[in-house]
């Protein structure tokens, strides 16, 4: 029943989105078809992590901060389409077993490496939650550049990039400058994929 409830909803909100924004997709062969992923994404806006669900027929599952649960609507729509609250501050055990259970059933799981809208702009150094849990849980990484300022009926564009694999020994997984680079030359990665005409 909440699987069909998910479909008939993701169908109603994928109309509306594709009314008001348009949106563009690139690089969709670049998503696994049946294997388990983490998908990291700038985060330029509250409906930019909806734009992306709605347009990927695979379910991906979203960790958000837990104040979202508070509004009675949005709490009712994150448990239809697999959104797990997040302590902001501190690194919240329960949400890293949610995810590394996501990713060992071969599903797909969304994380901000910015960990707040215009994380960048803001000079806030990025997360490396996202690359912590691709390494031990043994799956890549796909950066998504998404472009766009979401106002209505202007276009927005997600620009898909290549998997990214990390093969590291313990000693570099548990190695903060090592983490630190890998999760640079990630949102690198993203900022390119965003900078990116297409």
């Amino acid at each position: 029943m909440k699987e069909i409830l998910r479909h008939i909803i993701k169908f109603i909100l994928k109309i509306a989105i594709v009314v008001v924004y348009r949106p563009k997709v690139v690089g969709k062969e670049n998503l696994p078809k049946n294997e388990a992923a983490v998908i990291c994404p700038n985060h330029v806006h509250a409906l930019d992590s909806a734009v992306i669900v709605m347009m990927n027929k695979r379910k991906i599952n979203i960790l958000a901060k837990e104040e979202l649960y508070k509004n009675c609507f949005i709490r009712f729509l994150a448990k239809i389409f697999g959104v797990y609250p997040v302590k902001r501050n501190g690194r919240s055990m329960e949400s890293v077993k949610i995810s590394l259970k996501l990713l060992k059933n071969k599903e797909l799981l969304m994380l901000f490496p910015e960990g707040t809208r215009n994380g960048l702009a803001k000079n806030i150094k990025p997360k490396d939650g996202a690359i912590k849990l691709a390494i031990q849980a043994k799956v890549p990484i796909i950066p998504i550049g998404v472009q766009g300022n979401f106002k209505y009926f202007k276009k927005v564009k997600l620009n898909i990039g290549k998997p990214i694999y990390y093969n590291l020994t313990k000693e570099e997984s548990n190695n903060k400058e090592t983490l630190d680079k890998l999760t640079q030359e990630l949102m690198d990665e993203i900022i390119k994929l965003r900078d990116e005409k297409i």
